[in-house]
This record gives C-alpha cells, sequence and structure tokens, in this order.
C-alpha cells in the first residue's frame, strides 16, 4: 500500500498537464466515495442506496458556511464530514435496527430523494436548481514558512495533493478499521446477522460505526469538491446517477475487497475520458465494455485478475512438471 501511495504521490513530477490531473483528481474523488461504501457494503453488508446524499450533504454545507459565516475552506472540509456524519446518525438509528436489507436500501433511498427535494426547493439556502456559485476555493499557505502553496488561478497540483491526502486518510483508517476487531464484527455481520448477535456482536452499535465512517469520509469529499469546482447544482451531488457510479465502479472493482473500488474508479473515470474522441459512441461503446466485463469477471477486476494470475502460474508450474 505504500508504494502506491509513493506512487500517487510522485505522479505531478511526470504529469504536467493540467488536463490529466483534473482526470486524477476526479478518479480519487470516486475511488474515495466507493471505498467507503464499500466499507458499508461489502465489509458490514449495510445496503445503502443513499450514500451520495452524504456527498451532498457535506458539499453543501461546507459551501454554505464559507459563503456565508467567512470560514476557512480548511475548517469547512471537516465540518462538512462531521455534518454528514451526524445526518447518517439521525438516519441510521431507527434504519439499521431493520435486519431486513431491502428496508434500509429503500429508506436510505426516500432519504437521499428528499434531501435532493429540499436542496431544489429551500431557495433562500441552496438558491434551489440555479445552484451555488462563487465558491471560495481553498486558502493559499506557506509549506514550513518557505515554500507557498497556491490555489487560486485553476492550479491542478495543490488541489490533486489535498485530494490524495484524503484518499490516502480514508484508506488508511478502513484498512486498520476492517484489520481490528471491529472489522471482524462487520464480517460476521455481513455474513450472518442472528450468528454474530448470539456470539455477542451489538448489531446496530457495528452498523452504525460502518455507516457513520462511511459517511463522514463522503461528506468531507464532497465538502473537498465543493471548493474545488466553485459551483453547486444539486443534481450533480444529490442525484441517483451519482449513486450509480458509485455501485458500478464497486461492482466492477470489486465489492468487498480494499483494491477493487479504486480499480473500477480508474476504468470507468479514465475509461470514460479515453473514449471523449469518439463522441456520440462513446457511452454505447463504454457501456459494452462494463456490460462485458461484469460478464466475464462477476466478482469484479481484482478477482478476475487474481484468478487469471493463477491460471497462468498453474499453466507455468504444469510445463515445468512435464518438462
Amino acid at each position: 500500500m505504500w508504494v502506491f501511495f509513493l506512487v500517487l504521490a510522485l505522479l505531478p513530477l511526470v504529469v504536467k498537464s493540467e488536463y490529466y490531473l483534473s482526470v486524477l483528481i476526479i478518479w480519487l474523488i470516486y475511488a474515495t466515495l466507493a471505498v467507503s461504501w464499500n466499507l458499508m457494503v461489502g465489509y458490514a453488508g449495510i445496503l445503502s442506496f443513499g450514500h451520495q446524499a452524504f456527498y451532498g450533504l457535506g458539499a453543501y454545507f461546507s459551501a454554505i458556511i464559507t459563503m456565508e459565516f467567512h470560514l476557512s475552506p480548511w475548517i469547512g472540509i471537516p465540518l462538512g464530514g462531521c455534518f454528514a456524519a451526524l445526518l447518517s446518525f439521525v438516519i441510521g438509528f431507527p434504519c439499521l435496527r431493520l435486519r431486513i436489507a431491502p428496508y434500509i436500501a429503500i429508506a436510505t433511498l426516500a432519504f437521499s430523494e428528499i434531501l435532493l427535494v429540499i436542496c431544489k426547493n429551500w431557495v433562500s439556502l441552496t438558491r434551489g436548481e440555479m445552484g451555488l456559485s462563487g465558491i471560495p476555493p481553498l486558502q493559499d499557505f506557506s509549506l514550513f514558512g518557505l515554500l507557498p502553496v497556491v490555489f487560486a488561478g485553476g492550479a491542478k497540483v495543490p488541489y490533486y495533493y489535498v485530494m490524495l491526502g484524503i484518499f490516502f486518510i480514508t484508506l488508511l483508517f478502513i484498512y486498520f478499521q476492517a484489520s481490528s476487531k471491529v472489522g471482524l464484527a462487520f464480517k460476521a455481520m455481513r455474513e450472518e446477522q442472528d450468528a454474530a448477535a448470539s456470539l455477542g456482536v451489538n448489531i446496530t452499535r457495528y452498523k452504525l460505526i460502518a455507516f457513520l465512517t462511511g459517511s463522514f469520509f463522503a461528506g468531507a469529499t464532497g465538502a473537498f469538491y465543493a471548493h474545488y469546482v466553485s459551483i453547486l447544482a444539486p443534481d450533480a451531488v444529490f442525484g441517483m446517477g451519482e449513486m450509480v457510479e458509485i455501485v458500478a465502479i464497486t461492482l466492477i472493482g470489486g465489492i468487498g475487497t480494499f483494491f477493487g473500488p479504486i480499480l473500477g474508479a480508474f476504468v470507468l473515470v479514465v475509461g470514460l475520458e479515453a473514449l471523449r474522441g469518439l463522441a456520440d459512441y462513446r457511452l454505447m461503446i463504454y457501456g459494452a465494455v462494463m456490460v462485458i466485463l461484469i460478464i466475464l469477471m462477476p466478482n469484479g477486476l481484482l478477482a478476475g485478475f487474481n484468478h487469471l494470475l493463477e491460471k497462468i502460474r498453474g499453466f507455468g508450474v504444469f510445463r515445468k512438471a512435464r518438462n
């Protein structure tokens, strides 16, 4: 994992194009969203279809408090995550007591749609469908008092490193959480809730831990996005299209795996950009490729690649034994 982060940290030294850096930033955003959703679904077995709601909550909350109360965006990002986690507790505490997964899915889906309607109609606060504009960018600072870090003027490198930091913290937190006793409780719940409860696992408590953790990182990512693009529209963050992308990324990469959602995000984001030159045929080709991938690798790209490597190694061993 550390080698992976070192490579990502050194990428701006090689990738000089602002366009390619912007694609990498979007990849990191969707990878963080998919990883945090995967914690809920893939690790803890919580079927939530409202993850984009927490992404949107973090984005709008940070944008509003920095515009209305002139707070620093550096404060807005963690506060956006905390606000998303707070509302996830409000919706999660009653809903996660339900043992039947479809009920939780419907409740979280309804919650996201309610937030979308509120965002579109609370014009005095959110400006409705017009959206928010003029959201302040991240503030410049000096690194160790020597190196100025400037966010103004659309510079991509500083934003890349900030998003990489959020991505790194998310992965590190989830890695240690999944490797701890909490992670064992998640896996027990995912496999069989009644059996886990009989062994002393507090199902509601551990579901809330997973739900709040995933929501916090989704909210913090949304807050970063707001200050990165400086403009927000309700459908861009609360829309069901965002949830579909998060689900597709996770399924294609490999649900319940650590690096699967990261790989899935790379394939979807970078793959779609690579097909941009095909204009009207882009989405058709892209959709066809996704369908083929799902058919050939139903457990995700990561599991598919591992299976392929095992076959290659097995073939090599077999050939060697025969010789």
